[in-house]
Order: C-alpha cells, then sequence, then structure tokens
C-alpha cells in the first residue's frame, strides 16, 4: 500500500451516467458548490481528495503529476471521453517527501523530475512509460532556507536548453535583507543545470546563477513566452501596506506581472534589475494614497518618503510592473497558451482584505509575435475571468483557492485548488458567445446568475457572465467500482 493513492482520489462524489454521445461516465461534484464559468468555457471537476495540490504537470504519456504540499508527488492518469468528461483511473505516488511544498518541473526530454522544498531544489530519474522514479534524489540548488514565503517556483526553460529558472521569495520580517543583492531573498535566478556533473556541488541560491530580477517580494508564478522565450512572473505584493505612515492596505499595492527578458543573451533592459521590494510597490487605487499626486496604476509609490525615497525615485531607480492587478489577488502561476496569444492566470485570493477578492482563473491577451501584453501598463482591466466563485463572501473557508496550472496536448487548461484539495479542467467551446457552463449532475437550473453581480467579484472583463442551465448530462445511477461508499464533498473513498 505504500505506494498507492486511493484509485479514485479523482472520483469523489462520483455520479455515473449513461454513455452516449452527450454523457460523462462520472462528474464530480466541487466541495464547495459549483463554480461560475464565463462565456465560451467549460469547467468540470474532474479529481479531488488530494493533500493540498500545488504545481502540476503532464510528463510525456499524459499522466498528471501533482506535487502536494506536505506528501510528496503523485502521478494519475484519466480516462478521456472527451470534452471536460475526464475520470481518474489509476494513481499512484512517486516521491513520498514531506518537504517538498510547491515547485515542480519536467525535462524537455522527460527524464528528469524536479521539485523544491522551502531549502533545495532536488532532481530524480524519471520513467514516464513506466510511471516511476529512480535512483536517489540529487540536490541541485541549496541555501534557500528563510521562515517566511517558503514556496520555490520551478521553470524548465524550452527555448534555452539545460536552464532552470527559480523564484524565491521572503516577507517582511527580511525586507532590510531583501534589499541586499547578495542575501538571495526575494530574487528570480536562472541557472545551467545543463552544465552540472554527477560529481557537481549543488548551486548555492544566493552566490550563483544569473540573476533575473531583485527586489521581488513573491514572485509565485514564472512562465516562458513560446515564441520569444521572455519570462513574466506574476508577483504576490505586500499585505497590510502604508503610505507615510497611513494606511493604504485596503486596495493597495497592487499585484503585479514582470517582464525579465530572456534566457538567451538577447539584450533586455529590465533583466537583472530591481523592481522596488521593498521600497516601492504599485499603485492599484491611486485615490486611497495620500500625498499621491502624479500617481497612477501602472507607476510605483514610495511606502516612506524621505531626503532618498520619493515617488520620483521609484520610477527613476526602480522597474514598474508591465500590468498591475487588484490588491490581494494572489497570483500563484502563469501558463502561455500554445499559440501566445494569451496567459492564463490563477489567483489562490486575499485574506488581508475586509471584502475577499481574487480566488478565480483568469486570461490576459497578448501579441503571439512580440510576446507583449496588449493591455496597456496603466490598464485597469487587463483580465479576462474565465472562472470564478459563485460567492466570495464565503472566501476563504468556502471556496476553491486556484493555485497550480497545465496545458494538456489538446488545449484543456487543468487547475488546481490547494484548500479544497481538487483538479478542474477548463476547455474553450466553439463561441465566445456560448453560455458557459459548470458539468454536474443535472438537477435543474444552472450555476450562475447571469448578472456577474453574485460572485462577489466584477474586477475582471469578463465577472463570470451567464447563467448555465444548459447542462446536457443526466444522472442515472451510482457505478459499481467495486465495494465503495462515495461521500460527496469530502473526498473520501471507503
Amino acid at each position: 500500500m505504500k505506494n498507492r493513492v486511493a484509485l479514485a482520489a479523482g472520483l469523489y462524489a462520483a455520479v455515473a451516467v449513461g454513455q452516449d454521445a452527450s454523457s460523462c461516465p462520472s462528474i464530480l461534484i466541487p466541495k464547495n458548490g459549483a463554480p461560475v464559468v464565463a462565456s465560451g468555457w467549460q469547467a468540470q471537476l474532474v479529481a479531488g481528495g488530494f493533500t493540498k495540490p500545488r504545481s502540476i504537470e503532464f510528463d510525456s504519456t499524459g499522466a498528471l503529476i501533482v506535487l502536494e504540499s506536505g506528501k510528496g508527488i503523485s502521478r494519475h492518469r484519466f480516462t478521456d471521453n472527451g470534452g471536460t468528461c475526464l475520470s481518474a483511473n489509476h494513481s499512484h505516488m512517486l516521491v513520498e517527501l514531506t518537504t517538498l511544498n510547491h515547485g515542480l518541473a519536467l525535462s524537455n526530454d522527460g527524464k528528469t523530475l524536479y521539485a523544491s522544498s522551502a531549502e533545495s531544489v532536488l532532481s530524480w530519474n524519471y520513467d514516464a512509460a513506466g510511471g516511476a522514479v529512480s535512483g536517489d534524489s540529487r540536490i541541485l540548488v541549496s541555501g534557500m532556507s528563510n521562515n517566511d514565503l517558503v514556496t520555490r517556483t520551478l521553470l524548465i526553460s524550452k527555448k534555452q536548453e539545460g536552464t532552470l529558472v527559480v523564484s524565491r521569495g521572503s516577507a517582511e520580517q527580511n525586507r532590510d535583507r531583501a534589499a541586499i543583492l547578495e542575501s538571495g531573498l526575494s530574487q528570480i535566478r536562472a541557472f545551467d543545470i545543463g552544465n552540472l556533473t554527477i560529481n557537481s556541488a549543488p548551486y548555492n541560491f544566493n552566490s550563483d546563477g544569473t540573476v533575473l530580477g531583485w527586489g521581488l517580494r513573491n514572485s509565485v508564478g514564472v512562465g516562458e513566452h513560446p515564441a520569444t522565450g521572455g519570462i513574466y512572473a506574476v508577483e504576490n505584493s505586500v499585505d497590510g501596506a502604508t503610505r507615510n505612515g497611513k494606511d493604504v492596505k485596503e486596495n493597495n499595492p497592487g499585484e503585479e506581472l514582470n517582464f525579465f527578458g530572456y534566457l538567451n543573451g538577447t539584450a533586455a533592459p529590465n533583466q537583472g534589475k530591481n523592481f522596488g521590494y521593498p521600497h516601492c510597490f504599485a499603485v492599484w487605487d491611486p485615490a486611497e494614497i495620500p500625498d499621491g499626486d502624479g500617481l497612477e496604476v501602472g507607476k510605483q509609490f514610495a511606502v516612506q518618503e524621505n531626503n532618498t525615497l520619493s515617488d520620483e525615485t521609484c520610477a527613476s531607480d526602480y522597474v514598474a510592473p508591465r500590468l498591475t492587478f487588484p490588491a490581494h489577488y494572489a497570483p500563484i502561476d502563469i501558463k502561455f497558451n500554445a499559440r501566445g496569444d494569451r496567459a492564463f492566470i490563477t489567483f489562490r485570493g486575499s485574506f488581508d482584505k475586509s471584502s475577499p477578492v481574487g480566488y478565480r482563473v483568469s486570461s490576459i491577451d497578448f501579441d503571439p509575435v512580440a510576446g507583449e501584453p496588449l493591455a496597456a501598463a496603466s490598464s485597469t482591466s487587463p483580465l479576462d475571468d474565465i472562472i470564478t466563485n459563485q460567492d466570495n463572501s464565503k472566501c476563504p473557508d468556502g471556496c476553491f483557492r486556484p493555485v497550480g496550472l497545465a496545458i494538456d496536448g489538446k488545449g484543456r487548461i487543468w487547475f488546481s485548488s490547494d484548500a479544497t484539495g481538487e483538479i478542474y479542467v477548463l476547455q474553450k467551446l466553439d463561441s465566445d458567445t456560448e453560455a458557459g457552463r459548470f458539468v454536474q449532475p443535472s438537477t435543474g437550473g444552472g450555476n450562475g446568475n447571469g448578472n456577474g453581480n453574485g460572485n462577489g467579484n466584477g474586477n475582471g472583463k469578463n465577472a463570470a457572465a451567464a447563467g448555465r442551465g444548459q447542462l446536457r448530462w443526466e444522472t442515472r445511477l451510482l457505478g459499481t467500482l467495486g465495494l465503495m461508499t462515495v461521500v460527496a464533498g469530502m473526498g473520501l473513498l471507503v
């Protein structure tokens, strides 16, 4: 039993239905109720019962690899019935290691698996066909321990072979150290792991590698544009912000999308520069910032103006974000589609906000050739919401909280919710104007009120538009997968 996960780690609240052209063999019921889905999209819960699922990846066989924080790495195969209708048919643990907490990646040849703890980046030999790791783990990057923000995001470049990008954040108790480049805190660095031999010592994060950017409080999501190879990251900014001693935390600072240039040596003015933390922060609501004449979205403000630091200093000495998002949304991951004309972002949601915000998956339009967002840096509406919670007033405890993203070979977008232990799938419909729908057992009614107001959201352009009473699949009877009891919403399979 050591290496087994319950076959239906994904089949909680599974309802079997007749199989025909418009049916799905198993429809799962979300722990916290059906989300709201924007026009032009369909969504479905396809797996549950995970332990804090964070980053997710697909191996070369199409199996889903999941980093479960505090547990290890698991592998899951699905029966694909088309559309969003997928059901788990086999699951097992690849690595059991409780110190793993977030980062996950696969080499471009699919033969090496990478994961992160608070201290290190580790690797294993991986056989995708056999669904197994072999040999002992190896430490590639070390020296990253700090006791506040401990996620270490990993990206293996597809454009620059053998390059590993690692993001390391830090929180306010380390703010003074984060202002020192040599500390290694609040930075993104790239490492040439292709040069490592079996006898090579691990890289030290604080002193080795190429600094792509620093002054970055917590850039949890890192992505590479598929055409240009440009590196982007989404930044979780500070909570409890003040300006000249006055509270501005409700709507400032904004979360950020930052650009760090390229890994192939192409010149980029932003690469290696300081992006402001802990001195300068992105403006989201200029009206909330005292003494803020001239400030607007797309600029940064100084937390404490004095003889050496001002809004003008922030503009001249630090790099402002390429785009700014609403405060406290908490972006966690960013992935580009194959065409490079859209980036998808998960927002895990707020905790330092009187009215909860975030808790969604959204997208940004990109120029697929230039690899640049279409929206201006000053845009207040760069996001298109795809899936949101019904009612953010129930968050964080009564909501899904999106974390990791992966895009499969059919272009479907998978995302994890660590708070609920779930995996969801999104698929684009044939028409952008077709009513969005969340697939659930047919009990009448839909999953939204159609007016974009009942979900406590409203900042994205699509803010989950459509009342979705057009579900096509009927509930029939519980399937027999041996002697079992399915407990709806609890992820229990007995």
